[in-house]
């Protein structure tokens, strides 16, 4: 992947230490701005917005809940 970008909360001050990601039709990928040579952690499509999602959740780290 080469459409790297890094987040937009990355400062003027701190923007080394951040994360990138880099998308294509069927997957994302995240690396570390710090280590862009090291490997990224790569995601399906389908699977990334969820996997944000989840650690956005208050209740991370939580067993899942039964309905």
């Amino acid at each position: 992947m080469d459409n790297w970008r890094k987040s937009s909360y990355s400062g003027p001050d701190d923007g080394n230490n951040c994360v990138e990601i880099a998308n294509s039709p069927t997957h994302t990928a995240i690396r570390d701005s710090k280590a862009p040579a090291t490997r990224s952690l790569t995601f399906p499509a389908s699977a990334y917005t969820p996997f944000i999602d989840s650690l956005k959740s208050p209740t991370r780290g939580s067993a899942p809940r039964s309905q």
